[in-house]
């Protein structure tokens, strides 16, 4: 059995391939698992549980993800997004709306996994997008805002 933070790094791969490629994703998962096939063991690899329902939850709910992560992305449209960011705010936010991590979790494993696929620019904007998203969820006012009591938030 993989690792949950290994079976995040494979989803992202696979996102990213679905995305890029607009194949089906039962043909994406199917070339993932044919690449570790050959790079990782001689062996058939076992299945990903784990990975696979992060996969297939983020596409089967990728309109309404798109639509929360649009409203949080400031200047950034989802197309003009590089395809690893995008696909790794997706999946975070999928976990944190319909997976049952926490979302300090999600947001630690998105941070990390935009540390190994992407850049220092995407890290900063990744944890921005995900934390405005995380305080929507949570009911939270942005900071430099007001409460619903009129107070000042931090």
């Amino acid at each position: 059995m993989a690792s949950r933070h290994r079976s995040r790094q494979r989803a992202v791969q696979i996102l990213y391939l679905w995305d890029m490629r607009r194949q089906s994703l039962d043909e994406a998962i199917a070339a993932f698992y044919e690449t570790l096939y050959s790079e990782e063991t001689p062996n058939r690899p076992k299945q990903d549980t784990f990975m696979e329902e992060l996969v297939r939850g983020t596409v089967e709910k990728i309109e309404s993800l798109d639509a929360r992560i649009g409203k949080h992305s400031d200047n950034w449209r989802m197309e003009r997004m590089p395809a690893v960011d995008r696909n790794i705010i997706r999946m975070a936010l999928f976990e944190m709306l319909h997976g049952g991590t926490p979302a300090a979790v999600a947001i630690d494993e998105a941070l990390e996994l935009a540390r190994r696929f992407s850049g220092d620019e995407s890290v900063s904007f990744i944890n921005g997008v995900l934390d405005a998203l995380r305080r929507q969820s949570s009911g939270e006012a942005p900071s430099g805002q007001t409460s619903k009591k009129g107070e000042a938030v931090n």
